[in-house]
């Protein structure tokens, strides 16, 4: 199975694309831009992390391709609570080529409406460092999430401590979304 979207389609990953994904794992300009803590990542782990994977597990990833079925990114629906139908989001465009061309904002809406059409989850959420501006615009202003809160000095980043900034979306305000600003 496949998500599509406008733009983007999310699909399994595969191990053809663990070396891609290897090294975005050990771009420090990427990975200063996530949360939690990063380790130097061998192409070994790479493939541990993907013999782990599985579409019975509550954490869901998926690899994103742009429309010529180039692999851009990956993007995630994690920490799935099917009893009170939350997730939790994340979003890497490591293909720099591929950033400032609707992507990101395709990613989002594509899994929002599968999140919440097709699995039925009422809330998604994800955290952000406060430092980045582009995906706090992307998920707040481009796709409608609100900021609900912060956790002062919860990052620590280059001698200096960032907040965790929260955001997140439930299936009602999504769906009112799509009826004042459709994008499908």
């Amino acid at each position: 199975m496949r998500i599509k979207g406008k733009l983007v389609t999310l699909r399994a990953i595969e191990r053809c694309d663990l070396p891609r994904l290897n090294e975005w794992a050990n771009d420090p300009e990427i990975q200063g831009m996530l949360g939690g803590w990063h380790f130097p990542t061998s192409l070994h782990d790479q493939e541990v992390w993907y013999a782990a994977l599985s579409c019975q597990s509550l954490n869901q990833r998926f690899a994103v391709e742009d429309p010529d079925g180039n692999l851009i990114g990956t993007a995630s629906l994690v920490s799935i609570d099917w009893k009170n139908r939350n997730a939790f989001h994340g979003l890497l465009i490591g293909d720099t080529t591929a950033r400032r061309k609707g992507y990101g904002v395709d990613v989002v809406m594509a899994l929002m409406r599968y999140a919440f059409d097709e699995l039925g989850l009422y809330r998604l959420d994800t955290d952000i460092i406060e430092y980045n501006e582009n995906s706090l615009r992307l998920h707040i202003d481009k796709c409608g999430w609100q900021k609900e809160g912060s956790l002062a000095g919860w990052y620590y980043r280059n001698g200096k401590r960032w907040s965790k900034i929260i955001v997140g979306i439930t299936s009602e305000h999504y769906r009112l979304m799509m009826l004042t600003k459709p994008y499908w």
